[in-house]
């Protein structure tokens, strides 16, 4: 039987002058080796000959289709679009291997790499054809037709095979975990919106409800404090604004406008510089 050696750490006692303490120590083990995984083997090897094959088939189809394409545009131009034409369909079999727990998603991938591959081996066999060489044109074709065969293969054999009702599971939870991942930009949008109505409130004067009940103004008096009323909390704003918004709302009185920058403003607001913001927005008016 093959063994394998395992080293372990293990607290061994140690006895020095007459004390003993546990130390560790680094012990060899000898356990049996596990058989070898010949099916991991083989699949390893299988998706390694498949790597080589793409890589030929890319490295063959964009020179054949560069050269198509160089008869009437610059090499690098020529050789640089030629590229996109096999590059297509394996991203088209890369979401196809993505999707493959969901059939449904799955089948849209598919159908695009397999017409981005006959288009690839169409514009293969036209350089051949071109060139004089029809049946260089169709091997060549052959190649990138091959190389998507190979591929579809071996992915076909790695998709675990999943019953209707796991499938409609699977497609489920998916689709919750998409409504929370989808919610995340809406929040942030609905919370964009309320702050920007938030702002807007808070920069423009407040618009009455309703009219006044006496529409006979003749007798009011701006400068009678009791007649004010102080105006509504919104967001924190700087003492020239909330100075302003004091005299916009009817107070003229210096002590509740104070008071109400020291609210609204700065707790530690000095009545001087209030009263200076009074007598501009004064002469501004």
């Amino acid at each position: 039987m093959k063994t394998r050696t395992v080293y372990e750490t293990r607290l061994v006692p140690h006895t020095v002058g007459g004390r003993t303490r546990l130390v560790p120590e680094e012990v060899a083990i000898e356990l049996p080796a596990p058989p070898r995984d010949w099916d991991r083997t083989i699949l390893a090897g299988v998706t390694g000959i498949a790597v080589l094959v793409l890589a030929a088939c890319v490295v063959w189809s964009t020179a054949s289709v560069g050269g198509l394409l160089s008869r009437v545009v610059v090499a690098p131009a020529a050789y640089g679009a030629a590229i996109v034409f096999d590059l297509a369909w394996i991203a088209c079999m890369a979401v196809e291997w993505l999707a493959r727990y969901d059939p449904d998603r799955a089948r849209l991938p598919r159908k695009a790499g397999h017409v981005a591959l006959v288009v690839a081996m169409l514009a293969v066999g036209a350089d051949g054809w071109l060139a004089g060489y029809p049946q260089i044109g169709i091997v060549g074709a052959a190649v990138s037709g091959l190389a998507k065969g190979l591929w579809t293969v071996v992915l076909r054999h790695q998709t675990p095979p999943l019953d209707a009702r796991t499938r409609e599971f699977l497609r489920q939870e998916l689709a919750e975990a998409g409504a929370a991942l989808a919610l995340i930009p809406v929040q942030r949008q609905v919370q964009r919106a309320h702050g920007l109505v938030a702002a807007e409130r808070a920069a423009l004067p407040a618009a009455p409800d309703a009219p006044d009940a006496d529409p006979d103004q003749s007798g009011h008096d701006d400068d009678a404090p009791d007649d004010a009323t102080e105006p509504p909390d919104g967001p924190p704003m700087t003492v020239k604004d909330a100075v302003r918004t004091a005299l916009d709302s009817g107070l003229n009185d210096p002590e509740r406008v104070l008071a109400y920058v020291r609210k609204r403003a700065d707790a530690n607001a000095k009545p001087a510089t209030v009263e200076r913001y009074i007598r501009l927005a004064k002469l501004a008016g």
